[in-house]
C-alpha cells in the first residue's frame, strides 16, 4: 500500500501495485499478405506502431479488407483498446496510443484489454509517464524489443476506480489545452507561410503612410549588397568552453533570428585574428545531410561586444542597412524563390554544401527601405504569436509533467 504527493483531498486510502497483466489481457495483430492485392485496400482500419504516439488515434494510414483479416493473424480491437508499441524505428517503442475506433493491428502493437473496473484513461496517462522504464524493460540483441511476456509484468500503481477517473479527466483536461495550444501554433505557422508567399510574389503589397503604392521592387545579386566573411579559425576542441561568446551552428539551423541566450564559449587571444559578428549580419549554414537544409539562414539583430561565428557557417555583412534591411532580408531569405534558388547551389552525395562564389550570384527582391519595414513589422508580428503560443505549449507540458511526478506512485 502506498499514496502519491499530490492528491485530491476526498481520496486517503492507499494504493495497490499490481503487473499489467493482472488487470488486463494481452493480445497482438497480424500482417495480412502484401503479395495478396485483394487483402488491402479495404474498409477496416489497420493501424502500425508508426501511428502509436501518446493520445487517441482516430484513423489509419492502411486499411484491410474483411478477407485479408481472416486470412491473416490480425484481429480487430474495440474502442478504448490500448495500445503499445512493442518495437519500431527510433523512439516508438514503449510508445502507447488509445484506439478510439474498432481497428486491427499489426504484430508489433500489444494490444490492452483491460478489466472494466480499471480506467483506460487512467492507464494511459500512467504508461505514458512510465514511458522510459518501459523502454529500459526491453529484451537484448540486435534490435531491443518488448514482448507480451514482458508488457504482462509492466507495475503499475492503482487507486480506486473513482480517484483513477478523478485523475484522468484532469491530466486528459491538460492534454486537451495542450492539444489546442498545438493546433493555434500549426494554423499560425500556416498562415505566415501562406502570407510569406503572396507578399514575396507581390500578390499582397502594402502601402506608405499616406495610402500611395510603392515603387517596383527591384532585383539584385548578393555581391551587390554585402560581403562574406569566414567563421573562426584554427581552434581546437580544448578552446571551446570558456572566454568569448559565439554563435554555434544550432542557434542558427533553429531560428531566423539569433536567440543571444544560448551563445556557445570560445577562448580568443589578444593578438588573435578572428572575424567579429556584429548587428545586421546574416549567417549561412554551409552544408547539411539534405539539400533541402542547406544555407539556413539567421539575422542578429542585438548588439552584442566581441562575438564570433562558428566555424561550419559563414557570414554574410550588409553593405547599406538602408538599402537592405536586416530584418527584411530574415524573413526574404525564407521565401519560396530565394530558398530554390540556394537549394539549387547544393552539391554532394552523403552530404551537401554550397559554393559562396555561386551563392553571392543569387538574385534577391529588393523593394524600398520603408516598404521593407512593413513587411519584416507584420512578419515578426506573426512571428512574436507563433513564439507566444510555443512558450505556452512548453509550460503546459512543464505542468503536466510536473503533476505526473506527483500524482503518481
Amino acid at each position: 500500500m502506498d499514496a502519491p504527493t499530490l492528491r485530491f483531498e476526498e481520496f486517503t486510502d492507499g494504493w495497490l501495485s499490481k503487473n499489467l497483466g493482472e488487470i488486463s489481457r494481452i493480445s497482438s495483430g497480424g500482417t495480412p499478405s502484401r503479395s495478396n492485392k485483394s487483402f488491402w485496400g479495404g474498409d477496416i482500419p489497420w493501424v502500425t506502431t508508426a501511428e502509436i504516439k501518446f493520445g487517441l488515434i482516430k484513423n489509419s494510414q492502411e486499411k484491410i479488407t474483411a478477407i485479408g483479416l481472416k486470412n491473416s493473424s490480425a484481429k480487430i480491437f474495440p474502442k478504448g483498446t490500448l495500445l503499445m508499441a512493442m518495437y519500431g524505428q527510433g523512439k516508438t517503442r514503449g510508445q502507447v496510443a488509445k484506439l478510439g475506433i474498432d481497428a486491427a493491428t499489426n504484430q508489433a502493437c500489444a494490444a490492452i484489454l483491460l478489466e472494466k473496473d480499471v480506467s483506460q484513461d487512467y492507464v494511459l496517462q500512467y504508461l505514458g509517464h512510465q514511458y522510459e522504464n518501459i523502454r529500459s524493460l526491453s529484451n537484448d540483441g540486435g534490435q531491443k524489443n518488448l514482448s507480451s511476456a514482458l508488457v504482462k509484468e509492466i507495475p503499475i500503481w492503482l487507486p480506486s476506480i473513482e480517484e483513477q477517473t478523478k485523475i484522468a479527466n484532469f491530466l486528459t483536461a491538460v492534454d486537451t489545452k495542450i492539444s489546442q495550444l498545438t493546433k493555434k501554433y500549426e494554423l499560425l505557422t500556416l498562415y505566415k507561410k501562406g502570407v510569406m508567399q503572396k507578399i514575396f510574389s507581390q500578390e499582397l503589397r502594402f502601402k506608405d503612410d499616406e495610402g500611395r503604392e510603392f515603387p517596383e521592387w527591384k532585383s539584385m545579386s548578393l555581391a551587390e549588397l554585402g560581403d562574406t566573411y569566414n567563421g573562426l579559425t584554427g581552434k581546437t576542441a580544448n578552446d571551446f568552453g570558456i572566454g568569448a561568446n559565439y554563435i554555434t551552428y544550432k542557434q542558427i539551423f533553429d531560428s531566423t533570428k539569433i536567440d543571444t541566450s544560448k551563445f556557445g564559449l570560445v577562448s580568443i587571444e589578444p593578438a588573435e585574428c578572428q572575424n567579429v559578428a556584429k548587428y545586421g549580419d546574416l549567417f549561412f549554414t554551409t552544408s547539411s545531410e539534405t539539400p533541402n537544409e542547406v544555407g539556413y539562414c539567421s539575422v542578429l539583430l542585438e548588439d552584442i561586444e566581441r562575438l564570433y561565428l562558428n566555424s561550419f557557417c559563414f557570414g554574410y555583412r550588409i553593405k547599406s542597412l538602408e538599402i537592405f534591411s536586416p530584418e527584411y532580408a530574415q524573413f526574404m531569405f525564407f521565401s519560396s524563390d530565394v530558398r530554390e534558388s540556394i537549394i539549387l547551389l547544393a552539391q554532394g552525395s552523403t552530404r551537401y554544401n554550397i559554393s559562396k562564389t555561386n551563392f553571392m550570384k543569387i538574385q534577391v527582391p529588393i523593394p524600398v527601405h520603408k516598404e521593407q519595414s512593413k513587411i519584416a513589422n507584420f512578419l515578426t508580428a506573426i512571428d512574436d504569436k507563433i513564439t507566444n503560443v510555443k512558450s505556452q505549449i512548453e509550460a503546459a507540458k512543464d505542468y503536466k509533467q510536473g503533476l505526473l511526478q506527483q500524482m503518481f506512485v
